[in-house]
């Protein structure tokens, strides 16, 4: 497997976390064509088609190190909080 540069594995972190084409391009200052352009070349090294298997794989591959750990895997996702007071609005 060929070496991924430091953008194409910025821009798979980036994916990771839940974020757009478009959103990486105004973190990263790049254009989304640019970015979607790094996301492709890191697919191809990594032998696979499609961002979420680009993700996967670099993951499996110990690529994304600060992505692990993260968030605990029995971690409980809690909707907000009901508003106490005041009146609905509208």
């Amino acid at each position: 497997m060929k070496p991924l540069t430091q953008r194409e594995l910025s821009c798979l972190q980036w994916a990771a976390l839940g974020k757009t084409s478009w959103e990486m391009g105004m973190i990263l200052g790049l254009t989304e064509r640019t970015v979607n352009f790094h996301i492709h070349n890191a697919c191809r090294k990594l032998g696979v088609h499609g961002r979420q298997a680009a993700i996967t794989a670099a993951l499996q591959a110990g690529l994304l190190p600060g992505l692990i750990g993260s968030v605990p895997r029995h971690a409980k996702i809690r909707p907000p909080a009901a508003r106490e007071s005041g009146p609905a609005r509208r």
